[in-house]
């Protein structure tokens, strides 16, 4: 007699469908055209450079973003330690990886408050901004927006990746696969 399936909602994205966006992200990484080692796409590199510095800019600007809420949620929850310590740990190598500063690698409010306050122009000097982020009372559902914010953040890389050539294609593609696993992650713990 066969099993009845299980009685459970499903929520967020499945293996298959996560493993699918993981290897169509290296396709198209693996399929960019730009370093083919012609002689004639070097006189159109200068342009080209800048857009890559300004799409690397951004990728540690957000991986940033993302390593502050990861701060903020372990604020406020710290029982999740044992469980996002492994997760933050890659979003602050991602940041490092795109040439942002390891301003998120410190934990304690002080050093991110003096780092994050004069590489934002929006954020206040001397208030880190962690706080500006609202992270639910419930552990649970901090999970869940956790889990958004990394897919959110996997799906903009995705997009960005049309306009990039090889290498910076590649490094994206290979941290937005590695954002839809943390979202994976986030809401397999949750069940």
């Amino acid at each position: 007699m066969p099993f009845p399936p299980p009685v459970r909602t499903l929520s967020g994205p499945r293996r298959r469908t996560l493993l699918a966006s993981a290897a169509g992200a290296a396709l198209m990484a693996g399929c960019s055209s730009g370093e083919g080692g012609s002689g004639k796409e070097k006189p159109g590199a200068g342009p080209s450079a800048s857009a890559q510095e300004r799409a690397r800019a951004r990728a540690a600007s957000d991986s940033a973003g993302l390593l502050e809420r990861y701060d903020a949620v372990l604020a406020v929850h710290p029982a999740l330690t044992a469980r996002l310590a492994p997760l933050r740990a890659e979003v602050a190598r991602h940041v490092t990886a795109f040439g942002g500063a390891e301003r998120g690698t410190r934990t304690s409010p002080s050093a991110s408050a003096s780092a994050s306050a004069p590489a934002s122009a929006s954020a206040s000097p001397g208030v880190p901004s962690a706080p500006a982020v609202v992270v639910p009372a419930n552990a649970k559902d901090a999970l869940a927006d956790l889990a958004g914010a990394e897919r959110a953040l996997s799906d903009l890389r995705v997009a960005a990746l049309v306009d990039l050539p090889g290498e910076p294609a590649r490094l994206l593609a290979s941290v937005a696969a590695s954002g839809a696993a943390h979202a994976y992650l986030l809401t397999e713990g949750a069940r």
